[in-house]
């Protein structure tokens, strides 16, 4: 018994460690352009424990698309191919009317700390001192409301049921894991509790981004909730963090775990796949990011259905429901939506979605 006790005690001090932990790290995206909640928030252990030094403005990198064109030429032509046929991706502010209300503005974002995404532009910056509301995919992203929801939902984020990631991995592959939560200031130890969507969503972001985290660089969505929270007008969300990571665990575990193995292929180049969405979403190219996703995955021996209910349950199904969270404030008029930039686009984005709704949406920028 006094041993059943002490396994129980510890693994209880492992669960709570992992909340107060992993409070935003495990809620990085797959993709900065989808991610579940801004990146900003890094966890109280990183924060207390990081080395003061000042980070770098840009972590390097390569664009990737431009290295699968010199060496894989048939796989590129296939992305740009799917990339011309995504429909509003080739803008990242849109400007809403409907029937004399005020205007509103629609923003995709890419949850990074990169100058070239967290500078206004001049539009932007007017936009902002115009408008009376300001919504983001979550409106309360602190350490305390994140940790607050892991705690709440652990089951979603960790195994409870006595399973463990070690039970779905390779040595070689497991390894690999325990490597990069060290790398992201969690100890190699907690690695075999975390659910596959956790460690996917860890693998993605690179150590030179969490630096520049952990130095205090805010991601672009951060910046505008701190604009608004300077000039007073309100600030909301169109969904809940327990509500997106209930999204992530939805997808099946096969799944899971089939999209992790593809995360672990490319996990030693998060510099360069950060670099090339950066580069798509600077250049407007959003179309082009799924595609380049789906190939990278196919790279590794993961076949694209695996991310079938990624898609569908990160996706299309939260574009659904930010559509009905934002078209309360949109009949008022004078708000600012911003969300993810893969939200937007398609036939199943948030563009197309409000122009169904009776909008007219026109592109700024």
């Amino acid at each position: 018994m006094v041993g059943v006790l002490r396994k129980f005690t510890y693994r209880t001090a492992q669960i709570g460690r992992v909340h107060r932990t992993a409070a935003s790290v495990v809620l990085c995206a797959l993709a900065a352009f989808f991610a579940p909640a801004p990146a900003s928030l890094q966890p109280a252990y990183a924060l207390e424990n990081a080395p003061a030094k000042t980070s770098p403005q840009r972590c390097g990198g390569i664009n990737m698309l431009n290295e699968l064109a010199a060496t894989e030429p048939r796989v590129y032509r296939h992305i740009r191919s799917a990339a011309t046929k995504t429909s509003n991706a080739n803008a990242a502010l849109w400007k809403i009317e409907h029937r004399g209300r005020p205007d509103s503005y629609l923003l995709g974002t890419i949850h990074m700390t990169d100058p070239r995404v967290t500078t206004f532009s001049p539009r932007l910056q007017s936009i902002i001192s115009e408008v009376e509301t300001i919504a983001l995919e979550v409106d309360d992203v602190s350490a305390a409301a994140t940790s607050s929801a892991i705690a709440k939902a652990s089951r979603l984020v960790i195994y409870t049921d006595g399973h463990s990631l070690h039970d779905y991995l390779s040595q070689k592959e497991f390894e690999k894991v325990k490597k990069t939560l060290n790398s992201a200031g969690l100890p190699g130890e907690m690695a075999a509790m975390f659910r596959p969507w956790v460690v996917s969503m860890i693998l993605s972001i690179s150590s030179c981004e969490r630096q520049k985290v952990q130095a205090g660089q805010p991601v672009l969505d951060m910046k505008l909730a701190n604009a608004a929270l300077k000039r007073g007008i309100d600030l909301v969300g169109l969904e809940t963090i327990e509500s997106q990571l209930s999204a992530m665990s939805a997808i099946p575990d096969d799944q899971q775990i089939a999209m992790l193995r593809a995360s672990l292929k490319f996990a030693d180049r998060a510099n360069d796949t950060t670099e090339t969405l950066l580069q798509l979403y600077s250049s407007r190219d959003m179309g082009a990011a799924w595609p380049f996703h789906l190939a990278l995955a196919k790279k590794a021996g993961i076949d694209e259905r695996a991310f079938k209910h990624f898609q569908a349950s990160i996706v299309f199904e939260r574009n659904d429901k930010m559509r009905d969270a934002a078209l309360p404030l949109l009949e008022k008029g004078g708000a600012l939506i911003a969300v993810g930039a893969l939200h937007l686009i398609g036939d199943r984005g948030l563009v197309n979605l409000l122009r169904q709704a009776g909008y007219t949406l026109t592109p700024i920028e």
